[in-house]
Order: structure tokens, then sequence, then C-alpha cells
């Protein structure tokens, strides 16, 4: 067994090690007091980690635009903002881009898996779907198909995420907008992250239908 000096500290020093290091070992209480107090990690730091991945790339390089990623991010949560709409819809603009670099052919994917638990299906599917809508605003764009949206009109959410990507995705890059600081979202970030989740694992996010 390993010296206990070398373990990760607890979050909460009430808690308990599973003293184990093959899961195959782990019994049913095991189990138990892991998922139990999995739970209540998840609560503690879920939105932490989650503006964490976006308030890493602050101070990034940007490959062409004239803002970064992180800056992107800012703008369109605070166009939301101002314009008046619900402190669901401001977070889902804060985070939508936030796997743009890590994971860039499925970005849209990345966000609702990270959300989805916790969002409208309303938001859930503008964030699978945000980057093909995306396409009519980049006609120029060599392999792109700006009308491949079309596929999934008449869905009863085509037209929120028509709006988003319009007003406050593709028109959130200008470097002399004046955002709110990250700090303005965090408290509606943790609200957001303590609602009960949503049990999406059985939607398969593959699905092409409208």
């Amino acid at each position: 067994m390993p010296q206990r000096s070398t373990y990760t500290p607890l979050a909460d020093p009430l808690w308990q090690y599973v003293e184990k290091v093959s899961l195959e070992e782990f019994s049913r209480a095991d189990w138990a007091q892991l998922n139990a107090q999995r739970a209540a990690y998840a609560g503690l730091q879920q939105a932490s980690q989650a503006l964490r991945l976006l308030s890493a790339s602050e101070h990034d390089p940007s490959f062409g635009y004239m803002v970064n990623n992180y800056r992107h991010s800012l703008q369109s949560a605070t166009m939301v903002l101002r314009d008046g709409r619900s402190e669901e819809d401001v977070v889902v603009a804060l985070l939508h881009d936030v796997g743009f670099i890590t994971c860039p052919l499925m970005h849209g994917d990345f966000a609702a898996a990270l959300m989805g638990a916790y969002v409208s299906e309303r938001n859930h599917w503008m964030l699978r779907h945000h980057g093909v809508f995306q396409n009519l605003h980049s006609p120029n764009l060599p392999g792109v198909d700006p009308h491949e949206r079309e596929r999934w009109r008449g869905n009863a959410h085509f037209d929120w995420t028509a709006e988003f990507v319009d007003r406050y995705d593709q028109a959130a890059s200008d470097p002399g907008y004046p955002c709110e600081p990250l700090e303005t979202f965090v408290p509606m970030v943790h609200r957001i992250f303590s609602r009960p989740p949503l049990d999406r694992r059985s939607l398969n996010i593959h699905k092409e239908t409208p």
C-alpha cells in the first residue's frame, strides 16, 4: 500500500479514501462511499472547473481573429446579458465555445456534453448545432455549405439557434466592445450548475434528425 503522504488531499477532511488501486477490488460499500463523496464534490467543484476551462485561455494569442476565444466568449455572454435574456442563455453564451481550441471539430458537442444536464433542450440543441448554423455567415469559406442548416428547418429550436449565431456568435469578435468581466458571470455559472442534473445519457448526440 502506498504511503498516505503520497495521496492527493481530500476536498473535505471528513471524507475517506478508498485505499485500493484497482477498481476491480472495490466493494459495494466502497462504491457507495465514493459515489456519495463524488456527488458532493461535483456540487463544490463542477462550476469552478468549468470556469477554469475558460479562464485558462484569457491571455492566449490569436491565430487571426482580432480577439481570442476568451474575449469572444465574454463578448457573447455580455451581449446576451444586455439584451435581457435569461441567466441560462447568458451562461450558455459564455461557455458555448469553451472547446473551440481543444476540440475544434466537435466543439458544439463538447459544450453540449458539458452543460447538457443543466440546461433546457432548447439550449442543448443549439449548442450541438451552432457550428453548422455558423456556415450561413461564412459564404466565402472554402468547402462550406452556407445552407447546410436547412436540413433542420422546422425543428422547434431552429429559430433560436439561428438567432443566437446571428446576434451573439458570428458578431462577437469586436476588440472595441466593452465586455463585462468574467466575475460578472461567475455566480450565474454556479447557479446553473447547481440545478438538479437531467439524465441525457440515452441521447445520441450525433443523430441528425429534425
